[in-house]
């Protein structure tokens, strides 16, 4: 298996809960970050949400989709939250959030090996390629969250 450690780091107009809000709440992904073709809570875990788990399939630049279940594994509400995954990738992903003078720094860890036979073949050779489709994937992410909060917050665009 081929093995990918990716940081993604967004910067974000919101209170710290709100965002956090936005990500934990998985299932609504689709709603605003393209690129996520379906996500689905199967468990809903404790209190917290630790112990939760979810199915999330992902349709990026390149012409492939990835799908693979989340099982929450640490929550540390508004700060972190931890999750491992298994399916066509398998690894752990972490969000940190920070939060001073009203803006929210948002880091995401991802730790993650690919278990699709042709990706596998193609590393060697498609690895940048396969991680700049994460960059992009995570670009419209950042991006669709910060329309969201502007939008669910009432604030003017821009």
């Amino acid at each position: 298996m081929a093995h990918y450690e990716f940081l993604t780091a967004w910067l974000v107009d919101a209170p710290i809960e709100r965002v956090w809000d936005e990500l934990f709440d998985v299932a609504a992904w689709p709603q605003w970050w393209k690129g996520v073709t379906d996500a689905r809570e199967l468990e809903p875990g404790g209190g917290d949400g630790l112990g939760k788990v979810f199915t999330i399939s992902w349709r990026s630049f390149l012409p492939y989709d990835l799908s693979f279940v989340t099982t929450v594994t640490r929550v540390e509400k508004p700060y972190l939250m931890e999750g491992h995954a298994v399916g066509e990738l398998t690894g752990t992903g972490r969000w940190r959030l920070f939060h001073t003078n009203g803006l929210t720094a948002v880091t995401y860890e991802w730790s993650v090996r690919t278990t699709k036979a042709w990706m596998n073949a193609l590393a060697p050779i498609a690895g940048p390629i396969f991680e700049w489709n994460h960059d992009y994937v995570m670009r419209r992410g950042g991006d669709g969250l910060k329309i969201r909060l502007r939008r669910v917050m009432n604030l003017p665009s821009g």
